[in-house]
């Protein structure tokens, strides 16, 4: 039995609530239980300098976590003068998670920067940063659609992403925070809503998880990133 009584196969209560940024260009508060991440969508018309007269844009991320997104105050990065090497790695994963699905020769030399800040973490942190930062992505790109900056949408795709893990011996989907800090192994999937792998994060915290298990994680991720998928386009309908 899982702590929080789940079946293997269900996902915490998702929530992906938009337009929660007065100022921002596109925004979608994310919850995943009691994982809340804000996610904004800022719009620049300058792409960074090695990208200047190629005619592409760009799609980038930041990621950081409020000093009381955890059980105890955490120091600001921006206090001790560096990001960490942790925070670093998610902030990539996640620009590259939504660079997978945008055309960035129709985006044009313009960039979109998602900031996905963590109000409260309780597990999947970076998961729910990148399911909803598509959602602000694509209230972002609606914003300007609908001024006649672009003709068609750069969006290709949904992605989305979700955590499972091998806890107690069985394989589960979408870890919360008690289940992670004891599961054998840990995995992260990142998945376009048409199915294609876009990242697969898996490392075993004690003994080493078999393919059948990475098979079983694997099977679990796809039920939930379609459901995610469908709460994504319930979202923006």
């Amino acid at each position: 039995m899982r702590p929080s009584k789940r079946a293997a196969d269900e996902l915490r209560p998702v929530r992906l609530e938009r337009g929660v940024s007065r100022h921002a260009e596109g925004s979608c508060l994310v919850r995943f239980g009691d994982t809340e991440v804000l996610c904004t969508a800022s719009l620049d018309d300058k792409v960074p300098g090695w990208l200047r007269g190629s005619g592409k844009g760009w799609v980038t991320a930041e990621y950081g976590m409020l000093p009381r997104a955890t059980t105890e105050r955490m120091r600001r990065e921006a206090a001790a003068g560096r990001q960490s090497g942790r925070t670093m790695e998610i902030q990539r994963l996640i620009g590259r998670s939504l660079r997978a699905v945008t055309d960035l020769v129709a985006l044009g030399e313009r960039q979109i920067v998602v900031d996905c800040d963590v109000i409260n973490a309780d597990g999947g942190t970076r998961t729910a940063a990148i399911t909803g930062g598509w959602v602000a992505l694509s209230d972002c790109i609606t914003w300007m659609m609908r001024r006649e900056m672009l003709a068609t949408s750069p969006l290709r795709d949904h992605v989305a992403a979700v955590s499972c893990g091998v806890y107690a011996g069985t394989p589960v989907l979408d870890l919360d925070y008690l289940e992670d800090s004891e599961a054998e192994t840990d995995a992260n999937f990142v998945v376009t809503g048409s199915g294609k792998l876009v990242e697969v994060q898996a490392s075993a915290e004690g003994a080493p998880f078999s393919e059948a298990e990475l098979v079983a994680m694997l099977a679990l991720a796809r039920r939930g990133i379609d459901r995610l998928v469908d709460l994504q386009r319930m979202a923006i309908a």
